[in-house]
């Protein structure tokens, strides 16, 4: 995954083990002037993001309440025919997925708020690497990437010899996926096998693995919905658990709001953020507990990652 050096994306941790406490790096070169969801930040220009600055946050927050992003969410629903799922199906397999293709890829043709979520999302993906890898080698691992994209955790998990379960709503992305592995990984290399793809949405995921991961998807449901997702998520998890999301804070909620506010030309998923608590909650519901906790923030991408592991 490629990324621009002049970015940087402070990763701050939360853990009782000091061998997985890297020091947060400082940002440099670029000036945050706020963070958005990746289902939000990718719709919306530069130059809007430059107009609003931090300091307008409040002064918008008021004006928000004459948006009405709601009515926008269930025009979207009725088109497909459906709810959440539908409609990520329906985006992530049409213009969504040209979008997502660019990100996740290394073209240069992508804009800077783009650029900055592709580098967030890396470095999501190698906290990921580090959390599973820390744990010792992944040879022989099964691993299910429930929400592979484009394949940028399954091609490094195969990589690293672990035997990979890749799914996706979206049969575009997993035939992309499939075709970044094929391209990607060196098959002749003893112990490297190729992911097996399919296209599933994560309610009708089947198997044991050793280990499950599902990074930036619980951002396309409400947490009534993540909270089934999550349970079954790790109902199919033997060891661990390794989940990604857009975490729900006042200000990162005033933030997708505003985003919002400004759609952008095309019509995105919805984007809902999930409070850490109401993580655990789920988790601990069916007998999980959070062993390790990530951030990762840009300026327009974060994300909060958790390793959890049965009680």
């Amino acid at each position: 995954m490629a990324f621009s050096a002049s970015l940087s994306s402070p990763l701050h941790f939360r853990n009782p083990n000091p061998i997985f406490s890297p020091k947060p790096t400082k940002p440099a070169t670029l000036k945050p002037l706020l963070a958005l969801p990746p289902s939000v930040a990718a719709d919306v220009d530069s130059a809007t993001i430059a107009a609003i600055g931090g300091g307008s946050v409040a002064a918008l927050a008021a004006a928000l309440s004459l948006a009405d992003p709601e009515r926008r969410r269930k025009l979207q629903a009725e088109e497909v025919g459906g709810g959440d799922k539908e409609v990520v199906k329906d985006y992530f397999n049409k213009s969504g997925f040209e979008r997502w293709k660019k990100i996740y890829g290394e073209t240069d043709d992508v804009n800077t708020v783009q650029r900055d979520i592709r580098l967030g999302h890396s470095k999501t993906v190698e906290n990921v690497m580090k959390m599973l890898t820390d744990e010792g080698p992944l040879g022989g691992v099964t691993v299910c990437d429930a929400g592979c994209g484009t394949g940028c955790l399954a091609i490094p998990l195969a990589n690293e010899g672990a035997v990979v379960t890749a799914t996706d709503i979206s049969a575009a992305m997993v035939a992309e996926a499939e075709k970044q592995a094929r391209e990607q990984l060196d098959l002749g290399k003893e112990g490297v096998v190729l992911p097996k793809f399919e296209v599933s949405d994560l309610e009708s995921l089947e198997g044991k693995y050793d280990t499950v991961v599902c990074l930036d998807v619980l951002i396309h449901y409400p947490q009534s919905k993540a909270d089934g997702m999550i349970a079954h998520l790790a109902s199919l998890a033997e060891n661990r658990l390794l989940l990604s999301f857009a975490p729900k804070t006042l200000y990162y909620d005033i933030l997708k709001r505003i985003g919002e506010f400004f759609p952008g030309p095309s019509k995105a998923t919805r984007a809902y953020l999930h409070s850490e608590a109401d993580v655990e909650r789920a988790l601990k519901k069916v007998g999980w507990r959070i062993r390790k906790r990530g951030l990762t923030t840009t300026q327009f991408y974060f994300s909060r990652l958790v390793e959890a592991v049965p009680i």
